[in-house]
């Protein structure tokens, strides 16, 4: 039994829905988490007819990889466990943007974070509708509401923290530290700190 876990890459298309993944194989790549073996995780999703086919094209899409074997799977866990321990309270937290957050935002060019052709209003607009959908899903219906009435890039802001929340409850710290990061790039676009 082997152990995946997410790349560099997994994460960022769970948090942008970068590349062309079918919803099924999303779900898939939701569940690798570094701590379950693969029989497990294909016994989780194996009544949407996902097999280890599934797994390998994931793995060769560069999305997950092998982590450990079932022999060494506690320290895997116990070196999870001691990294998140120290971080998981500062790193997950839907805190309000800090200055270090917006800094980071605004060292990047606007050309580098919004998709070609979209407004900053457009891109965190997208943002918000698809992984409310793919990460929330029916109990983010009033999250949706507020996106559709959002008039401008404030209207966004505001929503921040009730978002952030709602994604840190439905699916866990490494996600909300994702989205967050992706999301406040996007809010405070070309930004500077505020002093």
């Amino acid at each position: 039994m082997t152990i995946f876990d997410k790349t560099e890459r997994g994460r960022t298309e769970i948090a942008t829905r970068g590349q062309a993944v079918a919803p099924r194989l999303r779900t898939l790549l939701l569940l690798v988490d570094g701590k379950t073996g693969s029989d497990e995780l294909l016994r989780k999703v194996a009544g949407l007819g996902l097999s280890q086919e599934h797994l390998d094209e994931l793995l060769q899409a560069g999305l997950i990889q092998a982590s450990s074997d079932a022999g060494s799977t506690a320290p895997v866990a116990a070196a999870a466990a001691a990294t998140t321990a120290g971080t998981s309270a500062a790193a997950a937290s839907p805190a309000p943007a800090t200055a270090k957050s917006i800094a980071a935002a605004a060292s990047a060019t606007p050309e580098q974070i919004l998709p070609p052709g979209q407004t900053q209003f457009e891109a965190i607009y997208h943002f918000y509708n698809d992984t409310i959908k793919s990460m929330i899903g029916l109990r983010g219906y009033g999250l949706q509401l507020r996106v559709e009435r959002a008039s401008s890039v404030q209207d966004f802001r505001e929503l921040r923290q009730a978002y952030l929340e709602a994604v840190l409850k439905a699916k866990g710290e490494e996600i909300a530290r994702s989205l967050r990061g992706r999301l406040d790039q996007l809010l405070y676009l070309g930004e500077r700190p505020q002093t």
